[in-house]
């Protein structure tokens, strides 16, 4: 079982992470890149009714090929929702996930958003 408290410390290992969590999500990201690693994952719990934070599921960014395995797997740990399917993030059910997996998976999050081109400044005018 993995708390939101050791998320914040396995993300805070990993060079170049920002920590942008508040009281109600957890968010992460890298530095200079302008994207998140990670976040709280947002439910629809009413339709038509706003997103609610989970704390307890983390949205972690990978490749569609290792989700697809992750899922596949694990199901117990890692799932997909609509919102999520086809976007390269898998969900993360803390409460079961060990916790040197996720770390693993929070280090290689930061990587592939390390790696991405930054997001440029829109110039308004």
């Amino acid at each position: 079982m993995v708390e939101p408290d050791d998320v914040r410390r396995m993300a805070a290992a990993i060079e170049g992470a920002l920590d942008v969590s508040d009281e109600l999500r957890l968010g992460f990201e890298v530095a200079g890149a302008g994207k998140g690693f990670a976040w709280s994952f947002n439910e629809r719990v009413h339709p038509k009714k706003p997103r609610v934070p989970r704390r307890d599921i983390l949205a972690v960014r990978c490749p569609i090929e290792r989700k697809e395995f992750l899922i596949e797997a694990a199901p117990d740990r890692f799932f997909d929702d609509d919102h999520y399917r086809g976007y390269p993030a898998v969900l993360v059910r803390l409460d079961v996930v060990e916790a040197e997996e996720l770390a693993g998976l929070l280090a290689d999050a930061a990587r592939i958003v390390a790696a991405m081109k930054p997001r440029k400044s829109r110039k308004r005018g």
